[in-house]
């Protein structure tokens, strides 16, 4: 029997088991809300493409044939089955379970998501939770991911956003370097400093400030560049020169004092600044775990 056919007996096959397990045309036709004579009909139907007697007919009961009991069976199999798996949609849908996948930049992964990891593994047991670090554009659906975590002023518009937080960038220096070297006043002092930036392309040494309505570019040198956050800083602390990173990132070392901001009247254009994105794709049925992480990082990250 083709796949078309099965299909189409699958509502004869559900209601002879109701018809079955009600014991006579009466109830089961009360029990779904049609007259006996429908189910009757509908019952003579399933025989016809079944080629075979699934209930002998008398005035009194329903007699099931040795035929339709082992129907019965494998119908009763077929129904069990169907349940579990709407149990299991509703499970996904009411407990958060199951492996959900997040990207994220590398820096904003390790320094604002990562302490988040451990507790919310603790309150949901039922989740699996696999992280992955990329600093480049994602496809969330060729890749798997589940959700997204962007840095940016422009977030993509084929994916649901949610808008958690900010990120600025700034500009920054050791109180030795700036001690020794001086201190920038304008952007256009850069020119004199050594400056750290990412080497990751042929333009990320170009860096933008703006300012009410002045504009400046400034084409930065230094002798050191690396696209690790955290080695950048570290020579920025060690006084190789003038960095910029963004907010998260040197939140603490500004505060211990190991680094003082730049040009701090100055707003930095760059990659990785702008809204912190939360995307995903769009879906009529949200996943609990999935809900479930949005709700609990939405809630930490604005704390």
């Amino acid at each position: 029997m083709d796949t078309n056919r099965l299909i189409a007996l699958m509502p004869d096959l559900a209601v002879f088991i109701i018809v079955v397990d009600e014991g006579s045309y009466t109830a089961a036709a009360k029990k779904l809300g049609v007259t006996p004579s429908a189910l009757s009909k509908q019952i003579s139907r399933l025989e016809q493409s079944l080629s075979v007697k699934l209930i002998e007919r008398t005035t009194r009961k329903l007699m099931i044939s040795e035929s339709g009991t082992k129907i019965y069976e494998q119908c009763k199999v077929m129904t069990n089955a169907a349940k579990q798996a709407v149990e299991i949609a509703n499970y996904e849908h009411t407990i958060p379970s199951g492996m959900l996948t997040v990207a994220a930049p590398k820096a904003f992964l390790s320094i604002v998501l990562q302490p988040l990891v451990t507790p919310f593994l603790t309150q949901y047991p039922d989740i699996q939770l696999k992280l992955k670090a990329s600093d480049g554009e994602i496809d969330i659906l060729s890749e798997g991911i589940d959700v997204v975590f962007r840095l940016t002023e422009r977030p993509s518009e084929a994916l649901v956003n949610k808008k958690i937080g900010k990120v600025n960038l700034t500009l920054c220096a050791s109180p030795d370097y700036l001690e020794q070297r001086g201190e920038p006043q304008v952007p256009t002092d850069l020119l004199d400093h050594d400056c750290i930036y990412l080497g990751e392309t042929a333009t990320d040494h170009i860096w933008d400030f703006v300012k009410d309505d002045q504009f400046h570019t400034v084409s930065v040198t230094g002798r050191y560049a690396v696209n690790h956050s955290q080695m950048r800083l570290k020579g920025v602390k060690d006084g190789l020169g003038i960095g910029i990173f963004p907010d998260f990132v040197i939140k603490e070392a500004l505060e211990e004092g190991t680094v003082k901001e730049v040009l701090k009247d100055w707003t930095i254009k760059g990659n990785y600044q702008g809204d912190i994105a939360l995307q995903f794709a769009q879906t009529k049925y949200m996943p609990a775990r999935l809900r479930a992480f949005i709700d609990y990082i939405s809630e930490h990250l604005s704390q």
